[in-house]
């Protein structure tokens, strides 16, 4: 049986897994490597395997003194959903966000991305704000989990 293997981005190797998995779920929002590792020095990047084949990654914002709400953002390649990858990804994130004091939690997505949209909404995420970044066309959608949504508020 395969299992999934999570690890956080240390290194060139796994911040070019994250970047490959980035760039492909977005490819509206190309990021480089030093993109990459500029984040890793603020966020929480991981990146996913089964077995021997990336997966997925996922990004921890921790919550600031200005903005206590995290963001938690799970990716899965497309050859990859629809079979609990995400959740399992969602979830260790989620948990991070909390370690990190997190009151809130919040998520972002392309709205092209209709399986990253319909997944935020079927765990109790609502639209709070919609925009277009500059230089970009396909809007971005910003997400915040509800508090009546069992376990948003632990």
């Amino acid at each position: 049986m395969s299992s999934i293997r999570i690890e956080k981005v240390n290194g060139d190797a796994s911040a070019h897994a994250w970047r490959h998995v980035h760039n492909h779920v977005i490819p509206t929002h190309h990021l480089s490597l030093d993109d990459v590792r500029e984040r890793s020095g603020r966020n929480v990047l991981e990146v996913a395997h089964l077995d021997d084949t990336l997966i997925g990654c996922t990004t921890v914002r921790p919550p600031t003194s200005e903005t206590p709400a995290a963001t938690v953002i799970a990716r899965v390649l497309p050859d990859h959903r629809g079979r609990g990858y995400g959740v399992q990804l969602y979830e260790r994130a989620l948990a991070q966000a909390r370690e990190l004091g997190a009151e809130d939690i919040e998520t972002v997505v392309l709205t092209s991305n209709e399986d990253g949209l319909r997944f935020a909404r079927q765990r109790g995420f609502v639209v709070i704000e919609e925009y277009v970044l500059p230089g970009e066309t396909i809007p971005w959608v910003d997400l915040r989990l509800r508090a009546d949504v069992p376990g948003a508020g632990e």
